[in-house]
């Protein structure tokens, strides 16, 4: 099992930043797994938005690269996505995941999420 914790979001205007963060059980930065930053914005699919393997090695959505940063602090359990240059269309909901390696990425579970609000 791993558990997920997710903190950190808010209402900001857009040109701010945010920084999630993302509390996980040891299991999610062994070698075989990785994290990721999905979001939901009401009346859309869930979307992927930035992956970290326990290697260090990221990607990231199209339309969050320059802007969004991810990393991970193994001595803390910790998985952050630095979200700088916010824009409204950023509103949604933000979880934290974790499962093994995989390309695409299809994580077995999940955080409870958080609410980011990016107003113009």
């Amino acid at each position: 099992q791993v558990q997920l914790v997710e903190s950190g979001g808010g209402l900001v205007q857009a040109g701010d930043s945010l920084r999630l963060s993302c509390v996980a059980s040891a299991r999610a930065f062994s070698t075989y797994y990785m994290v990721g930053w999905f979001r939901q914005a009401p009346g859309k699919q869930r979307e992927l938005v930035a992956t970290i393997t326990s290697g260090g090695i990221t990607n990231y959505a199209d339309s969050v690269k320059a802007r969004f940063t991810i990393s991970g602090d193994n001595a803390k359990n910790t998985v952050y996505l630095q979200a700088n240059s916010l824009k409204p269309e950023d509103t949604a909901v933000y979880y934290c995941a974790a499962g093994l390696l995989s390309n695409p990425f299809r994580p077995g579970y999940w955080g409870q999420g958080t609410q980011v609000t990016v107003s113009s």
